[in-house]
């Protein structure tokens, strides 16, 4: 354990002034929520001046734009379809644990996003074309599970099953948030969830070859309500 942390000590150190900032932004408002942190709390954390920071960031909502591109980017990442191979469940499976890493490691985005895009035009239109392109690529991908004879299923049924799953993977965190006594805690599994409704959604079109895997995928994100959402004790 001393040497991990020794290690990321280490690791810290080599970032520049202004990674560091990102980075620390990025951890404070997961934490905490954006609302509730500042430029001056992000600087104290860092044990840098107010004017430091503002050197490499006017405010807090350039810091939230650099999350943003930053998540834009991992997104474009690994929603695309594979142009030179015949698409797996094995790519479904990578697929599902990427999206599941970009909610939790940017959940204060899904968690404050309808305040985040009423306060600043420039992100709710970014947000909007990414949106727009996440909605067009998941058809091409689902297109491509049906050419490869994983998925039995029209373009019609393609285009309400994107949709579909974008409401389910956008809305799941003010959801869970909703329905706990501290919108911020959250964990990793309450997301996972969010991969089961939408492997469900899709389960009715699955191929009777495909079936097998898809439901181990299914297994291993299955998580019961009462997991989710503890009942009070009597």
């Amino acid at each position: 354990m001393v040497e991990q942390i020794a290690e990321h000590t280490q690791q810290n150190s080599r970032l520049s002034t202004r990674q560091r900032i990102v980075q620390t932004a990025l951890e404070l408002f997961n934490q905490q929520g954006e609302r509730q942190v500042t430029t001056n709390h992000i600087a104290a954390h860092l044990g840098i001046s107010p004017g430091n920071l503002y050197y490499h960031f006017r405010n807090k909502q350039t810091i939230v734009l650099e999350l943003f591109s930053q998540y834009e980017q991992l997104v474009d990442q690994f929603l695309q379809r594979p142009q030179d191979r015949v698409m797996t469940v094995a790519d479904k499976a990578f697929l599902l644990e990427a999206l599941l890493t970009a909610l939790w490691g940017y959940r204060f985005l899904h968690r404050d996003m309808q305040h985040l895009l009423a306060a600043d035009t420039e992100l709710a239109q970014r947000y909007q074309t990414l949106a727009q392109r996440c909605l067009s690529n998941a058809q091409g991908i689902y297109q491509g599970f049906a050419d490869a004879g994983i998925l039995r299923i029209d373009a019609a049924s393609i285009e309400a099953l994107v949709l579909n799953s974008w409401v389910i993977l956008t809305a799941w965190v003010p959801f869970v948030c909703s329905m706990q006594k501290d919108s911020t805690d959250l964990t990793p599994a309450m997301l996972r969830r969010a991969i089961y409704q939408v492997l469900m959604l899709e389960r009715e079109y699955v191929s009777a070859q495909a079936r097998p895997e898809v439901d181990e995928l299914l297994q291993k994100y299955q998580l019961s309500l009462n997991e989710i959402f503890p009942l009070p004790s009597q």
